[in-house]
């Protein structure tokens, strides 16, 4: 999400690593199938609907050829966000849908509800927090989201674990660190032991971690998170690591090392390796069609030279990446440019944002025709 290169070398080593258990190494995966080899991905039955309204609004201006290419986005599959206790019941209902389609299907969600979640941009503050049993609360969800997952074991699902969490063990975030650590450790002992579900870590983005300096302490996070899982439950697997999520950074095919995420990904394979955790990748590419716009450290609210990128995928420019996936779906705010709202971050009204911007993931439909208008490739 954010854009970042005021890590350093990230402050990672002191305040993270040394807080996780180190039991061995966990061992490698029994299997290594990609996961999303043989499935179609799963189109969101909500942004299909988001989608459709939208349609009929294009339509009364008489933009047939808009709502024609929109219709084509429609048909895109996007992740689905488990972002509060409420919509944790919505996971079976979907895995219903998957189950009952003429191929096999593989189900994406995002699970995303740590207690004082993303707390380095205020546009995504969530339902929990520390000071009011947040943990407790977490958990409660985490074991909620597995009962969901158990009630369809035949249909395949990745789930991607609370986006932005590695990267905001830091700076604003580093009183929540203990907890972040500790909380996806739990997830990952209640859901990566469960045969139909491929675990992936938030890895942040090239520009937020994937400077030199930054590489190996990103690594033992997250080996030190999963060792920890694994002191938890032995079973548990993770497959590897998500990235670029609700960014703009290409795939292979910028030369900029903070604008890549295949460089960041080939950079930190290795030391991901050898520390023990699975070296596997998928990319959110959702809204990186543009990669000739320039973008400064802060645009990464509701950034207005954005537009549709590559569909998803498992035909990628490196073994390393399982899938470009759309894990942000296009069109949903990043956050609100009312000054007024408790949510409110300043930077959902810099000078790349497009304004005027609803409450982060309300439908924004300027900035949805935006990304139509600037895909590539077209719609």
């Amino acid at each position: 999400m954010k854009f970042t290169h005021a890590l350093a070398t990230l402050a990672l080593t002191t305040g993270l690593a040394s807080a996780v258990p180190a039991p061995a190494a966990p061992p490698a995966p029994t299997t290594d199938v990609n996961p999303f080899v043989g499935y179609d991905f799963y189109v969101s039955p909500q942004y299909t609907d988001q989608i459709e309204s939208a349609i009929v609004n294009i339509l009364k201006r008489g933009d047939v050829k808009l709502a024609t290419q929109a219709a084509k986005v429609a048909q895109v599959s996007t992740f689905l966000w488990i972002s509060d206790r409420a919509s944790v019941s919505s996971i079976s209902t979907y895995l219903r849908d998957a189950s009952l389609k003429p191929k096999k299907q593989i189900v994406q969600f995002v699970i995303y509800d740590l207690p004082d979640r993303d707390c380095s941009a205020k546009a995504s503050d969530g339902e929990f927090h520390l000071s009011n049993g947040g943990e407790a609360k977490y958990k409660e969800y985490i074991d909620a989201v597995r009962k969901e997952f158990q009630k369809y074991p035949n249909v395949k699902v990745a789930a991607l674990l609370e986006p932005d969490s590695i990267g905001n063990h830091v700076e604003k975030c580093a009183n929540a660190a203990p907890a972040y650590k500790s909380l996806t450790a739990y997830a990952i002992s209640k859901l990566g032991d469960l045969p139909n579900v491929s675990l992936y870590l938030d890895g942040a983005h090239a520009g937020w971690l994937g400077w030199p300096g930054n590489l190996a302490p990103t690594a033992d996070i997250l080996s030190g998170i999963y060792k920890a899982a694994q002191a938890l439950n032995p079973k548990a697997k993770v497959r590897g690591v998500a990235t670029n999520v609700s960014n703009y950074n290409g795939l292979g095919n910028q030369d900029q090392e903070a604008r890549d995420e295949l460089k960041y990904h080939v950079a930190l394979a290795p030391l991901l390796t050898a520390a023990g955790f699975p070296a596997h990748f998928i990319v959110d590419q959702g809204r990186s069609g543009n990669q000739v716009a320039i973008r400064e450290g802060g645009d990464w609210c509701n950034f207005k030279n954005a537009g549709f990128g590559p569909r998803p995928t498992t035909k990628t420019p490196s073994p390393l990446v399982d899938a470009i996936v759309w894990v942000k779906p296009g069109g949903q705010s990043d956050g609100t440019s009312d000054t007024t709202s408790p949510r409110y971050d300043v930077a959902c009204t810099s000078a790349t944002s497009q304004i005027p911007a609803p409450e982060a993931g309300g439908w924004f439909q300027a900035y949805f025709e935006l990304l139509i208008k600037q895909a590539n490739p077209a719609f």
